[in-house]
């Protein structure tokens, strides 16, 4: 799904962006609501970027990668952690790209997004390609997303990748 954001551009370059697990839902300009084999998932479009939630009989989870006004923790490489009866695991990287290259990945970036069941999109007023996107799959036990976060004024790309599965059971010694 894709769809024109009614606000200003509030993220102003990658570095702004910050994460973090476990916050409250925020207000959103734009939600999705999937089902995805008994894991209810709402992506949300903010006016600073996404937030997922995530919902399933054994517990929720909650992922923020926007600007948050205080916020101490930037936006991490990597993070791996236990959140819950669930394994989390997180990567992000900014692509620096001309802007030509810029242009066409982010047609690209869009069209796949909005052509998806599973994906929303959102294009913030002033630049075609200003944009946030995301776009979530179920594989086995396990939900992942992919995000990106365009600032196409410094030829940024924040892409993100987050997997969030069932913890395996201990192995039983005999």
């Amino acid at each position: 799904m894709l769809t024109t954001l009614n606000t200003s551009y509030t993220d102003t370059r990658a570095a702004d962006l910050a994460w973090a697990l476990g916050r409250e839902p925020l207000p959103a300009l734009a939600t999705l609501d999937l089902e995805l084999t008994g894991v209810k998932m709402q992506l949300r479009l903010l006016g600073a970027s996404h937030q997922v939630l995530l919902e399933e009989e054994r517990g929720s989870c909650s992922e923020t990668v926007a600007c948050i006004p205080g916020s101490s923790t930037p936006l991490p490489l990597g993070v791996a952690k236990r959140v819950g009866d669930w394994e989390y695991e997180f990567a992000a990287r900014v692509e620096v790209l001309t802007p030509g290259s810029f242009a066409g990945r982010a047609q690209e970036l869009l069209a796949l997004v909005s052509e998806h069941p599973h994906g929303l999109a959102g294009v913030f007023p002033g630049s075609p390609h200003a944009f946030t996107a995301m776009l979530a799959q179920r594989h086995g036990g396990q939900v992942h997303w992919r995000t990106w976060h365009a600032y196409p004024q410094d030829g940024q790309l924040v892409a993100t990748r987050t997997r969030v599965g069932s913890r395996e059971p201990a192995a039983q010694s005999s």
